[in-house]
């Protein structure tokens, strides 16, 4: 019998480090238990399942058989050879089901016919499971007891693994504060707390520099549960990372009086940000700004003195892309078939229009979802180099299979 202030002592303390439920513990404990009870005094076969009761310290084994008849299991041949066992479910006991379209075979040790299980239960049914008590044995050898930790040190780990998934599948598209770790092949690990999260190459701001123990803010791209490890993807380039921080900053994106309609965003070099007011007097341009631009000088330094251009949103084609193209100055805006728009400006606008290697106008096309061409006003026939951009947005990957490494 165990020391039951000691033992749940002990499962409180795991609880708690681990963030587990403590019943969670005391199953992976019978578990285990009844790893290293079938290693030391049962069959290869057979199914064995322990219960510990918490008020008294006591423990009970049992051997499961289940219910079967010729249509559930396939019985041998004569002289057909016994099969390695089964590989082990995650459950730690039962054996993982049979390929898809076999019978599972017959096992004696696990499996009972319905008619010999009626003899034993009257009302007996395929498929229900029947108990048979064991003899009460505490005193385990070497290589059960190396079983049972194996158990239970793996049904923790699973149990950790789900309550992580547990706190971080609904924290996918929020901000979250954490730890740079390590970086490793361009990828940075980040130290979250219970977790582990991973920002690769292509999600961190090209030219920002990462130093071990640096506390930053990230965006949760994506969790991705399939892997041994709960996936955290983070990323700090993606578009939707400013539009979080906005929402920290501006109390009247957070209130929904204003509301960030588009955002375009070239990680570490520039981003432009449509918003529009819902609240009559407000200035939407004005409250993301902030008094003498505080709220955007906040965003900014957090992505590394990045420029940022606030907008106004419009229903209205041309007034959205003239106001898009700021901060030049737009004479007129022709609209074409096929969301394509030829935007004139005067000469001395054009270098503002068009940016450094067509960054602003690639910018207002992406934020407005329009192509748009722009034309110097004194030779509007005349096609400028860089002054054409699509309005097509790419699709923001969040990482490749990179996390089976982990």
């Amino acid at each position: 019998m165990f020391n039951l202030k000691e033992l749940k002592k002990a499962v409180e303390q795991i609880s708690q480090e681990k963030g587990i439920d403590a019943q969670k513990v005391f199953t992976a404990l019978e578990m285990s238990l009844a790893a290293a009870y079938k290693k030391e005094y049962c069959q290869k076969g057979d199914v064995v399942r322990c219960q510990f009761d918490q008020k008294t310290g006591g423990l009970k084994f049992w051997k499961v058989k289940t219910v079967v008849d010729e249509t559930t299991v396939r019985i041998p041949e004569e002289g057909e050879e016994e099969p390695e066992e089964a590989p082990r479910s995650r459950r730690g006991q039962e054996p993982e089901p049979a390929e898809e379209g076999l019978l599972p075979r017959y096992n004696a040790d696990r499996h009972m016919f319905l008619k010999e299980a009626q003899e034993i239960k009257a009302d007996a049914q395929l498929g229900e499971e029947l108990v048979f008590p064991l003899e009460m044995h505490d005193d385990f050898g070497r290589i059960a007891a190396q079983t049972a930790k194996q158990v239970i040190l793996q049904r923790l780990r699973e149990a950790e693994r789900d309550s992580i998934l547990d706190e971080f599948r609904n924290k996918a598209g929020e901000i979250i504060s954490g730890m740079v770790q390590r970086y490793d092949r361009g990828n940075v690990f980040i130290d979250l707390g219970r977790a582990t999260g991973i920002m690769f190459y292509n999600e961190s701001i090209p030219g920002e520099h990462y130093t071990v123990g640096d506390r930053m803010r990230f965006y949760i791209a994506a969790v991705q549960e399939e892997t041994r490890i709960p996936g955290i993807i983070l990323s700090r380039s993606h578009p939707k990372f400013v539009e979080k921080l906005f929402e920290l900053e501006v109390p009247e994106i957070a209130d929904g009086v204003v509301e960030i309609k588009s955002v375009a965003r070239e990680a570490g070099s520039r981003t432009k940000i449509a918003v529009l007011s819902k609240g009559e007097g407000v200035d939407p341009v004005g409250s993301c700004v902030g008094q003498r631009g505080t709220r955007v000088m906040a965003v900014s330094n957090e992505l590394g003195q990045e420029k940022i251009d606030i907008i106004e949103w419009a229903e209205e084609p041309v007034k959205f892309i003239t106001n898009a193209l700021s901060p030049a100055k737009v004479t007129s805006v022709e609209v074409l078939p096929r969301r394509e728009a030829r935007a004139f400006v005067p000469d001395d606008q054009l270098s503002l229009a068009i940016g450094k290697g067509g960054q602003n106008v690639r910018l207002a096309a992406k934020l407005t979802g329009w192509k748009i061409d722009v034309r110097s006003q004194a030779k509007p026939d005349e096609v400028l180099e860089g002054g054409v951009a699509s309005g097509a947005v790419e699709e923001k990957k969040t990482g490749d299979d990179g996390l089976a490494d982990f």
